[in-house]
């Protein structure tokens, strides 16, 4: 799955969203989705079962911490959630590097690229949403 050809299947009210228009939120999605699919390879195999109860739950909390964070207003509350998802992005790297065995080959560096993605756009922003309360 392409993003592209994911954005597509996307609801309008969830595309309609505030939240949306912040990039690192449908990227977050995105990568949820493919979490969501990647489980398939880990669910094959008994020594990937772990990996699939705690990446769920990583990958979801990125998203949602996003979600949470918008929706308390902006300046350093809005930054603390957002740190809070750059943690779970970077363990969900750390569970993408735990599962690779059990993956096929092209799908660890894509989730991997994808998720310095989400994390740069991140810390973009915890940049911008903490200058913003200095002022």
């Amino acid at each position: 799955m392409n993003y592209k050809t994911w954005e597509a299947e996307v609801s309008p009210e969830i595309k309609s969203g505030p939240v949306y228009k912040f990039y690192a939120y449908p990227k977050a999605l995105f990568l949820y989705d493919l979490v969501w699919a990647d489980c398939d390879y880990w669910q094959k195999e008994r020594r990937g079962w772990a990996i699939v109860e705690q990446i769920i739950r990583s990958a979801g909390s990125i998203s949602a911490n996003i979600e949470e964070g918008f929706g308390r207003g902006f300046g350093r509350d809005y930054a603390r959630f957002l740190k809070i998802a750059v943690g779970s992005a970077r363990e969900t790297q750390g569970w993408y590097w735990r599962g690779r065995k059990l993956l096929p080959p092209e799908v660890y560096p894509h989730r991997i690229a994808l998720l310095d993605e989400i994390i740069a756009l991140l810390v973009t922003e915890i940049g911008r949403q903490i200058r913003k309360a200095r002022r």
